[in-house]
């Protein structure tokens, strides 16, 4: 994926050329989607917000400032989305406990096993308050440095790291039964140096905050 393919088909649309978007969309379908599903854990459900998403970010258009990387912009117009649509209609929470009601056979199959062990982990980050979920979907389920995820959340890097360090405290009391400390990765004092996923390759570095929420972060105003 190429920044410069992203900025010559936004020039296409805003010139008037509305099947510029169509390459826009074929580039970031399966990113949108699959971030989307981290947050609903639903495919159907996913795929129109995914759809939502790209639709918000046609009207808002005019709005990219360009002070960042194209997909910067629209991951952090999509979380925001999709944050929002979570507030309205919350995924229905499954009691952690239910996670481990296996026969003895399949408890003795490792695989089995890691999978109960992970279904009983994000059961438990889907019942955490929405600041503290989202913070952890970014950057464990999603695999976002901390640049990157408080990019599309739109605050500070050192809020990010704290609502990260407040998470896994909450889960790690929800799981304490259930699941070992060292199964949640500890979050950097300071951001991560590998490179961001390819969906955020373009423009991450310059998310950086320190202390506000960064003007080429900004997440664009909805258009009705």
């Amino acid at each position: 994926m190429s920044s410069q393919d992203d900025d010559l088909d936004v020039d296409r649309v805003l010139a008037g050329d509305l099947s510029g978007f169509e390459g826009i969309v074929r580039r970031w379908q399966k990113p949108l989607v699959n971030l989307a599903y981290r947050f609903c854990r639903d495919r159907e459900r996913a795929e129109e917000m995914a759809q939502e998403a790209f639709l918000r970010a046609y009207r808002a258009l005019p709005q990219w400032r360009r002070e960042a990387a194209f997909s910067t912009w629209l991951f952090a117009l999509a979380t925001n989305l999709y944050r929002n649509e979570l507030r309205r209609i919350p995924v229905p929470c499954s009691p952690v406990d239910a996670a481990v009601a296996f026969s003895a056979q399949a408890e003795m199959d490792v695989r089995f096993e890691q999978a109960r062990r992970d279904a009983t982990v994000r059961r438990a980050v889907d019942s955490l308050p929405e600041k503290y979920r989202s913070s952890l979907l970014l950057f464990y389920f999603h695999d976002m440095d901390v640049s990157s995820a408080a990019c599309s959340l739109g605050i500070p890097e050192g809020t990010l790291k704290a609502r990260l360090a407040r998470g896994r405290v909450m889960l790690r009391s929800k799981l304490s039964r259930l699941v070992q400390p060292a199964t949640l990765k500890t979050a950097p004092q300071e951001p991560r140096t590998t490179d961001s996923p390819d969906c955020l390759q373009s423009g991450a570095g310059s998310c950086t905050t320190s202390g506000s929420r960064p003007a080429a972060c900004a997440a664009p105003k909805e258009v009705s």
